[in-house]
């Protein structure tokens, strides 16, 4: 007769199937780090600093979530982090609800020579955001998740979020209004 197989220790199973994790996110991953950072090398510090804690929390993802939702809610906690560590001096805040004029951006003659360059405009609006207001951003209309899966991933309400995704449209937009006004060309 011989021997039963011996069965992987819990903990080696565990540190395979977090592997597994990592290899199959990593992309995914980066990419969100890198839509909130804006840097490459940022984004690659973020995702570590993500993995890194996923595999401290490991034990404790019950599969009540989605793999990538609880990925989402740690990689943008340490994004969230490091921006809170880095804050630049200058971030937008000043929403100018009451002097909004909505301006048609559709009718622009220039529009195709213009998109990479308004693109630019755009990112470098939301890099300007504070923190909780660009993960909401992020998250929401860069990312594409329902406004149930953005705040589960910031662990926030979905009326929080609806706030957060408010200020910051605001904001964005009146940084970008004086730009869109202005012909080009």
């Amino acid at each position: 007769m011989t021997p039963p197989a011996q069965e992987k220790s819990t903990s080696a199973a565990d540190s395979e199937d977090f592997d597994a994790i990592v290899e199959q996110h990593s992309d995914f991953v980066y990419n969100v780090a890198y839509r909130v950072m804006g840097s490459p090398q940022e984004a690659e510090d973020v995702a570590q600093d993500a993995f890194l804690s996923a595999y401290r929390a490991y034990d404790r993802f019950r599969g009540q979530s989605h793999v990538t939702t609880w990925l989402y809610r740690i990689t943008m906690n340490a994004a969230l982090m490091r921006l809170r560590k880095t804050k630049k001096d200058r971030t937008l805040t000043h929403t100018g609800v009451d002097e909004v004029e909505v301006v048609d951006w559709t009718k622009n003659p220039h529009k195709d020579a213009l998109d990479s360059e308004l693109g630019d405009k755009l990112r470098e609006g939301i890099s300007l955001l504070e923190p909780d207001l660009r993960a909401a951003l992020v998250l929401r209309d860069v990312q594409g998740l329902t406004n149930a899966e953005a705040a589960e991933a910031l662990d926030i309400t979905v009326s929080a979020l609806k706030s957060r995704l408010h200020r910051a449209r605001m904001i964005v937009r009146s940084y970008l209004e004086e730009y869109v006004k202005t012909p080009r060309g």
